[in-house]
């Protein structure tokens, strides 16, 4: 076995914390990377073992300490939201790639436990186009031993905010070797303790992605302990069954503990885990070829259910939502203006940006508030402030590159966001053209341009499908915004044309800023009871996160980025056209 140098560093990652990190590599490590996720409680130096064990010599491996654990800052055991364990994985990839000069492209992800979950709910959120990754005993169920535990924890966290609970896990319940178990014990910088927030975000995560494993079509290896006492074997092999996975195995091992990569007997694993992941470095990254999803698949054969009746107990409890929603629901000016234009509309999404709870009398205020409290509306608000950010992010882009900042939107009803992130930017050093099909929505957007003195803004009707006119546009954008349009419509083809459109005006070096719909939790009862901007039942065929991205490099668009609200309902990507 090659001698291993292993370095610490640190890296900013979203939201500017800086985290610890570490790398491993051999004399002969090349352009491939193991991006390994250490369990919860504990930190990257418990992988250093399993890194030497694996002995991939010629791939560099990384890990990081995930905030509030080993070296990196924060509270021990907590962090704001579960979510910021992805985002993290996502900065810590990007900064791996960046730094170190190894595409997205030539990594394996190997992850244990919590840090699993962490690695599914990355690849189905984000959609990076690694290699495969390697899930150990991931903890989609944790066995809390306490009746109605979940219940009772949500209970505690309302009741007194920021609060921890102590593991019951120990070492003895880990692995039946000896020496790991000492290790385990005398480890000071294993947190003990986990709090309340990360553990339910980590169930409700783990809820999500098990319901929309068949959006996950990544390679994928399961390794799984025949006598876990920390986390339920079922709902790993639920996850399995339902991934879209061209390639994937799932391995029990009889009589191992939780704690598969640290057993007594964990050269087999290691074994397994090695030749999976060699073979995968070995294997060419390819497209999925995923733009026939709209045909035939998973979200396909979805759609395809929610225009067929619902059963007879189903029909009546939508049936019934409904007729409130139409009658009574109509006191909230909310849900009265989304029968009037379609709950899908423009002008129903600028009503929910705005956010001001309105109705007839007190009664219709307070369902007006909780009509904009809806899930799906913080979504698309946190979307808003998600498209803000990347626009800026462009806009600087743009600049530093010395590109003329020229921003089209292609279906912007209002424009609302545009107006307001460029309206203190130079109007001699920017220009924007808000298209939209209906004219009503580009009245409104004037009438806000004009309130704003906004002089460098244009306005014009037109179809944001129509190839040729999208590539008639002059001057050639920088920047093209398509936001909250693809995900209305079902079928590739007319995406694919007004993509090629966009892919073709744009200016070399430019970006795309795309949004897309993944995952929904009400994707029923919007199709059962609401009604879209023509009239007809709001009926949505949700793309992938993988498929959506194919269909941008289809067109010689490169992501760069994701942006993913906290309930992994929306995202917004950006893509840029790399000067050939």
């Amino acid at each position: 076995m090659s001698q291993w140098i292993s370095e610490e560093g640190h890296f900013t990652s979203f939201d500017g914390t800086e985290l610890f990190y570490r790398s491993w590599k051999t004399p002969a490590a090349g352009k491939h990377a193991l991006i390994a996720i250490h369990r919860g409680h504990e930190h990257s130096d418990r992988l250093s073992d399993q890194i030497e064990e694996l002995d991939l010599q010629d791939a560099w491996a990384f890990s990081w300490d995930c905030r509030g654990h080993g070296h990196s800052p924060g509270e021990r055991g907590y962090a704001e939201r579960y979510d910021y364990h992805i985002k993290d994985l996502d900065a810590f990839a990007r900064f791996v790639s960046n730094r170190y000069d190894i595409p997205v492209e030539n990594m394996v992800v190997l992850a244990n436990s919590v840090g699993a979950v962490t690695a599914a709910a990355w690849v189905h959120d984000y959609a990076p186009r690694i290699r495969a990754m390697v899930l150990a005993a991931p903890a989609f169920r944790i066995r809390l031993y306490v009746p109605l535990a979940i219940p009772l924890l949500r209970l505690l966290q309302k009741l007194r905010g920021k609060t921890f609970i102590s593991s019951y896990v120990k070492s003895r319940m880990l692995t039946h070797d000896p020496e790991q178990s000492r290790k385990y014990d005398e480890d000071a910088l294993i947190t003990r303790k986990i709090s309340v927030n990360i553990l339910l975000g980590l169930h409700d995560t783990s809820t999500r992605i098990l319901a929309d494993a068949g959006a996950i079509f990544t390679p994928t290896l399961i390794l799984s302990a025949g006598s876990d006492w920390v986390v339920k074997n079922s709902a790993q092999r639920r996850f399995f069954e339902a991934l879209s996975s061209a390639v994937k195995e799932m391995h029990l091992y009889p009589g191992f503990f939780h704690a598969v990569l640290y057993e007594k007997d964990r050269a087999q694993p290691i074994a397994c885990a090695r030749q999976f992941i060699k073979k995968a470095f070995d294997t060419p990254c390819e497209t999925a070829f995923l733009s026939d999803q709209d045909q035939k698949g998973y979200t396909r054969e979805e759609y395809d259910r929610l225009r067929q009746p619902p059963s007879l107990l189903a029909a009546i409890r939508f049936n019934m939502q409904k007729w409130l929603m139409q009658t009574v629901g109509r006191l909230s000016a909310g849900v009265r203006l989304g029968w009037q234009t379609g709950f899908d509309s423009g002008k129903s999404l600028d009503y929910v940006y705005e956010n001001r709870a309105r109705g007839t009398t007190f009664i219709g205020r307070m369902m007006d508030r909780q009509y904009l409290n809806s899930v799906g509306w913080q979504g698309i608000r946190e979307r808003r402030a998600n498209i803000d950010a990347s626009l800026r992010w462009a806009i600087e882009a743009v600049d530093t590159a010395d590109l003329n900042i020229r921003i089209v939107d292609i279906a912007a009803g209002p424009g609302r966001y545009v107006l307001e992130v460029t309206k203190d930017l130079p109007a001699d050093k920017i220009s924007v053209l808000l298209r939209d099909r209906e004219p009503g929505n580009l009245e409104v957007g004037a009438d806000l341009a004009r309130t704003m003195k906004l002089e460098n803004v244009t306005f014009e009707p037109a179809d944001a499908f129509d190839r040729e006119g999208l590539l008639s546009i002059t001057p050639a954008p920088s920047i093209v915004i398509v936001s909250g349009l693809y995900e209305l419509f079902p079928d590739n083809r007319p995406v694919l044309e007004s993509l090629e459109g966009i892919a073709g005006v744009l200016q070399d070096g430019g970006y795309l800023i795309y949004t897309s719909q993944p995952w929904h939790p009400q994707i029923e009862m919007i199709a059962r009871t609401l009604i879209n901007r023509d009239g007809d039942p709001w009926i949505m065929r949700r793309r992938t996160q993988a498929e959506m991205d194919e269909l941008v490099l289809s067109v010689g668009l490169t992501k760069v980025e994701t942006r993913v609200d906290t309930h992994g309902i929306f995202t917004v990507s950006i893509a840029q056209k790399i000067p050939t």
